[in-house]
């Protein structure tokens, strides 16, 4: 195949790839706000009513016209008439006159003529009845606004934005419990080998669980999928055809463990090629681990191609797998996937024209974060299992030395 082991950086194969990918439009489906966290707005949402609803004091004082507190000072304090306390819960059955105040507390609705509120602590009691205001205040000055973090229609979250803990609460607030969200895409794992057994099985001599279907499913679910695992095939082209081809009809994306390195049972490749076009596009990318990687679309339907080396599956996954998944969401608020800045601790080599990703186990010292090289082989899960990130290390070094700032993806 013409492909084959062509190679291609990171960045070049995933423009390849997103390039052969159609447009989408992603199905929607109503469900429950508190069901919601992590999902993707189908539509527009639109604020129902003004956030606040009423004119709110963000500090326990005294709610006053602010005309009445100009000039005020330790020395030369305003003298206001207290005429009441306001209810936290209803509103003020008052209206405030000149020269007077009100006791309310953070959260509290101001009354009527009133239109600021001075601190507690600006304050002190003279007699009963009467308190001295030490600062003046400006209109507004410790109050919020009615609508003034929302105003009524405003679209408050677009459509293809993914639900965070903040936009949960934003919505309850607008009394929103229901909304439409996009329908997860459904993601087909294939796990090939006939080395590979169930988790649930003793092993034997030659024989290694399954670990790809299962870290490959979580990620998926972490990402906004929805996994669907079709189990363990043999190295046989008559029954990965089958299964990739059913799970190809059953699902928006299709991922493929094992089958992608060069060898007598490379199979992958071919069988992917027959299941539609465009087919493989890329096969083989400039990065360690997961050189053998396969990127395809077939009939509109991504396809990604992994090596069976547990770590190296789960890094390439990290690195492909989220930013098509955001595409077939439909998401357009892509927000930077969370990394930080540490001290490397040891020297890290790397071949020049290859992009490394080396597992880094972060320390918090009194120098600051360090980043701890975590050297592994492709197939020990629990490298990746010890480690709380992955340092990228670019095609054009050599390596990275001890001491160096560098930045490191969270996983």
């Amino acid at each position: 195949m013409s492909e084959f082991l062509t190679l291609l950086s990171p960045q070049e194969a995933l423009k390849r790839w997103l390039n052969a990918l159609p447009e989408v439009e992603p199905e929607g489906e109503e469900i429950s706000t508190l069901e919601a966290l992590g999902r993707v707005t189908a539509e527009p949402i639109r604020a129902p009513e003004p956030m606040p609803l009423f004119p709110r004091s963000t500090v326990d004082g005294y709610a006053v016209r602010a005309a009445d507190t100009f000039g005020a000072s330790d020395s030369l304090p305003a003298y206001l008439t207290l005429v009441g306390e306001i209810g936290m819960g209803r509103a003020p059955e008052f209206t405030l006159q000149p020269g007077q105040a009100a006791l309310i507390y953070t959260g509290g609705m101001l009354p009527e003529g009133a239109d600021a509120v001075v601190m507690l602590e600006h304050t002190q009691t003279t007699m009963p009845g009467e308190i001295e205001v030490l600062r003046p205040v400006g209109v507004g000055e410790n109050v919020l606004k009615v609508g003034e973090d929302v105003q009524i229609e405003d679209e408050v979250i677009p459509a293809g934005v993914r639900l965070r803990p903040p936009e949960i609460g934003g919505l309850m607030g607008l009394g929103i419990t229901k909304l439409r969200v996009v329908k997860k895409p459904r993601v087909g794992i294939v796990s090939s080998g006939d080395e590979v057994i169930p988790p649930e099985q003793p092993l034997r001599p030659g024989q290694v669980r399954d670990i790809n279907s299962y870290s490959l499913s979580a990620l998926v679910e972490v990402e906004g999928g929805l996994p669907q695992r079709y189990g363990i095939v043999p190295d046989r082209e008559d029954a990965l055809r089958e299964v990739i081809g059913r799970a190809l009809e059953e699902n928006d994306m299709i991922i493929v463990s094992a089958g992608s390195s060069i060898g007598t049972r490379d199979l992958t490749a071919r069988v992917i090629n027959e299941m539609g076009l465009p087919g493989v596009l890329v096969h083989g990318i400039n990065i360690r681990p997961g050189k053998p990687t396969i990127l395809a679309v077939c009939n509109g339907k991504p396809i990604l191609g992994l090596s069976g080396n547990p770590v190296s599956a789960l890094v390439v996954a990290q690195i492909f797998l989220p930013p098509v998944l955001e595409h077939l969401l439909g998401l357009t608020l892509k927000r930077p996937r969370a990394r930080l800045q540490a001290c490397l601790t040891l020297n890290v080599p790397s071949q020049a024209g290859r992009e490394d990703y080396v597992p880094v186990r972060l320390i918090e010292s009194a120098k600051g974060l360090l980043a701890e090289p975590i050297f592994y082989k492709s197939n020990l899960i629990f490298s990746l299992v010890r480690a709380d990130g992955l340092l990228r290390i670019p095609a054009d070094a050599t390596g990275l030395a001890s001491g160096a700032e560098v930045e490191v993806w969270l996983l």
